[in-house]
């Protein structure tokens, strides 16, 4: 049922030091995001400065290389980036890497400082898989990107160096949306088995109706104008009706359960806030296991954009505590 509230609803108030970051990138990163937008977006990343295999290696922590590996059927071929820890002699435990960007933007170096962080701190390797951008490339296109590179990964685990029992799916707003969504595929197409989903403020819904999108409209990060340009770009005219994929927004899923544990986390001043718990709590009640946190004050994607902020590193430190229990269990 569509939940709708007053215009006027009150917004929860940001964390004082989000607050402050966010008054500094107000102007560079705004709330809303409209369709004419995006081709500027675009142009602004190609124009930045490449994320380089020499900065990704972190001064030799990891090797760094990358692979054109088979696409779908009839698609051409996906690029996976692969940064393994030097040295490593026995396989290792992995996170696959699904990229951010509202399915519009980015690219498989896109955020993945976060979690090569991660990485270092824990000895796994990271495959980040490039994928087709909407609205160029519809649904399935990005979702089934994706899991052509995850079916690959896991296949060749063993000249990667990786121990294909040990891989976990991960991202960051659309890219945690779509590590949800490989969660979901691998289980119904009887996939890799996985190891876990690390959801990091998830875009799931294609609605965007929630109180929360109604109260952070023109606030913080990726409001629900936003929203609405990411998911009709995915989706066109199918968004928000009664035929929209699992495989697109992972919360029009009716069952929940047989998936991985999952790791939950989202900001309770963003957009994405009742969805999530509302997923979260959908994998409890389906008998499954999942780690929820509401970062208080929180904005969208606020540990990367405000990343010394004591918020974003207790954010930080939880992922990392989540993902050792899971992986040396």
């Amino acid at each position: 049922m569509s939940q709708t509230l007053p215009s006027a609803a009150t917004p929860p108030p940001f964390d004082p030091e989000l607050a402050a970051a966010l008054a500094v990138l107000g102007e560079s990163v705004p709330p809303s995001l409209t369709p004419d937008m995006v081709p500027l977006l675009r142009q602004a990343q190609a124009n930045a400065l490449t994320v380089t295999d020499e900065a990704l290696s972190r001064g030799g922590a990891f090797q760094v290389e990358e692979r054109a590996v088979p696409g779908p059927a009839g698609a051409p071929d996906v690029s996976l980036l692969v940064c393994r820890p030097a040295g490593a002699t026995a396989p290792l435990a992995a996170i696959y890497h699904t990229h951010g960007g509202g399915m519009i933007l980015g690219d498989n170096r896109a955020g993945i400082d976060g979690v090569l962080d991660l990485a270092q701190e824990l000895r796994l390797a990271v495959v980040s898989v490039e994928y087709r951008l909407a609205p160029e490339h519809p649904h399935p296109a990005p979702v089934e990107d994706c899991y052509a590179g995850l079916v690959w990964t896991v296949a060749h685990a063993g000249e990667l160096g990786i121990d294909p029992g040990r891989v976990v799916v991960g991202g960051a707003s659309a890219g945690g949306g779509l590590a949800a969504a490989l969660a979901l595929l691998a289980r119904d197409r009887g996939g890799p088995a996985l190891a876990g989903q690390l959801l990091m403020c998830p875009m799931l819904d294609d609605r965007n109706d929630t109180p929360s999108t109604h109260q952070m409209a023109g606030l913080g990060v990726w409001d629900r104008t936003a929203n609405e340009t990411g998911w009709t770009a995915l989706l066109g005219e199918a968004r928000g009706g009664p035929d929209v994929s699992p495989y697109a927004a992972p919360a029009r899923a009716a069952d929940l359960s047989g998936l991985p544990p999952a790791f939950i986390d989202v900001g309770s001043a963003e957009t994405f806030r009742d969805e999530d718990v509302a997923y979260a709590s959908r994998i409890w009640q389906a008998g499954g296991s999942a780690e929820l946190h509401v970062w208080p004050g929180g904005f969208h994607g606020f540990d990367l954009m405000a990343p010394q902020a004591a918020i974003s590193q207790d954010a930080r430190a939880a992922r990392l505590r989540w993902l050792h229990r899971l992986l040396d269990a």
